[in-house]
């Protein structure tokens, strides 16, 4: 029997349509929680929704805008009644030579890792401080090594790591917990859509790829439900590895 840590709290959950986000949405809901989901792409949130029974409220949101992720919180709140925990899921990646990286490319990255969570954090914390709630973040290895043809997305990372630390220590005394998973692969369509640029040394992307194979989404969901359950309520400002080992040697 799934444990219903979650009963009686709301989560809302960014990229909720594809992936970990999905995977961490259905991972709350069936652990108790009234999940309110966002993605950009209508189908993916919709088939969400389906999967849960309908249970997860499903929204099409793009964390990049402001009023958007404004509106969503508000409208999280008003229908699901409060807020207890923040997931800030959503985020891209692309792989090139650093010089031939497009400026189009390099803000749009920036724009959904970094600029997405700092939005919803700023919407949501008012309320997540009414309630004891916390923001799980998803970070990622690369945030915390320097990866070779993989300089914006280890930037933007980097940032969410930083994110994660700061709030944390804003918020020490006050009832807020932060934290973050930082995953290496995991086998979603984003990583598995990912194309190598041309001319790629392979020699200096072996040390990403690991021993022990991709994640799993729900590798992570569970991950994250333990970080956003009242069982890790002594962790704030934590960076969670869950990579097989790969940022250890």
């Amino acid at each position: 029997m799934t444990s219903q840590r979650f009963t009686g709290k709301v989560a809302l959950i960014t990229g909720a349509g594809s992936g970990i986000g999905r995977a961490t949405a259905l991972r709350l809901q069936s652990e108790g929680a009234r999940v309110y989901g966002i993605d950009a792409n209508p189908a993916g949130i919709e088939e969400t929704v389906t999967l849960s029974n309908g249970a997860v409220v499903g929204v099409v949101a793009d964390v990049t805008d402001q009023s958007a992720c404004k509106r969503a919180v508000a409208d999280c709140v008003e229908r699901l009644g409060g807020l207890d925990v923040l997931g800030n899921v959503a985020g891209i990646v692309f792989m090139a030579h650093f010089t031939e990286m497009t400026n189009e490319q390099y803000l749009r990255l920036m724009a959904v890792n970094v600029h997405g969570p700092v939005y919803m954090a700023q919407a949501a914390i008012p309320h997540l401080l009414q309630r004891n709630g916390n923001i799980v973040n998803i970070a990622s290895n690369a945030g915390l090594m320097g990866m070779a043809y993989n300089v914006a997305y280890s930037m933007s990372k980097g940032a969410v790591v930083q994110l994660t630390r700061s709030l944390a220590m804003e918020y020490i005394k006050q009832p807020l917990r932060v934290n973050a998973i930082a995953p290496a692969g995991v086998a979603t369509n984003l990583v598995k859509g990912v194309v190598f640029p041309d001319e790629v040394d392979f020699e200096l992307i072996k040390p990403y790829i690991g021993h022990r194979g991709a994640a799993q989404p729900d590798d992570i969901a569970k991950l994250f439900a333990y970080l956003a359950s009242d069982d890790a309520h002594n962790m704030t400002g934590s960076i969670v590895s869950s990579d097989g080992g790969v940022t250890a040697g």
